[in-house]
């Protein structure tokens, strides 16, 4: 099942105070970015994080799961406490690089 729109605004919106944020459309599912980098991966309306180190004390006592089959094991970010979901989205932000650019075909 593929996310909603409501949940992908709702998603932006929350996380309107850390800066630019942007939505990408991905075969069904949607990337979200925070000032150019990729925070956030959304499938059947559920919030994926990466599992970094930097973000695991906030998130010990998060769920788990995989956005897609064959997906590496992510954080299910909960945004019933939006102060707390901000703080994870920062913290990941500093972590996370900016995505590498790419190079224009030659022909």
């Amino acid at each position: 099942m593929a996310c909603s729109t409501e949940f992908i605004d709702f998603i932006c919106d929350a996380l309107a105070p850390l800066g630019e944020v942007s939505a990408r459309k991905m075969m069904g599912d949607y990337v979200i970015y925070v000032n150019g980098k990729c925070v956030i991966t959304a499938c059947d309306n559920c919030a994926y994080v990466k599992k970094l180190d930097c973000i695991a004390p906030r998130m010990a006592d998060a769920e788990t799961g995989c956005a897609y089959p064959g997906a590496k094991e992510s954080y299910i970010l909960d945004f019933s406490d939006r102060r707390h979901a901000l703080r994870v989205i920062a913290t990941l932000w500093d972590a996370l690089p900016f995505p590498k650019k790419k190079k224009a075909k030659t022909i």
